[in-house]
């Protein structure tokens, strides 16, 4: 079994995640693209202590990125949008 820092890498704090919280108390994180849905609860339960109620994940696609002459692409990676049990938060997303 992966270390729970290798299941979930980062939070994603972007303008869309930041309204979907806001909205609808759901967070954003980046994992592992090996990483199932029971990996990842466990993992935001060992390392944050909240309980998730619902996970939602999805493989983000490569980009084409060109700079001067060179082109090249990003890596593809997966997200997860998880919603926690009622009252709970975490602080990586508050303020």
């Amino acid at each position: 079994m992966a270390a729970l820092h290798e299941i979930v890498i980062r939070p994603v704090v972007t303008e869309k995640s930041s309204a979907a919280y806001q909205l609808r108390r759901e967070y954003a994180f980046e994992v592992a693209t090996t990483a199932n849905k029971a990996q990842i609860r466990e993992a935001l339960k060992q390392l944050f202590g909240v309980t998730a109620t619902s996970i939602r994940t999805m493989q983000v696609r490569r980009n084409l990125v060109v700079r001067g002459r060179t082109k090249g692409l990003t890596p593809r990676w997966k997200k997860a949008i998880v919603v926690l049990k009622d009252g709970e938060t975490l602080p990586v997303f508050e303020g």
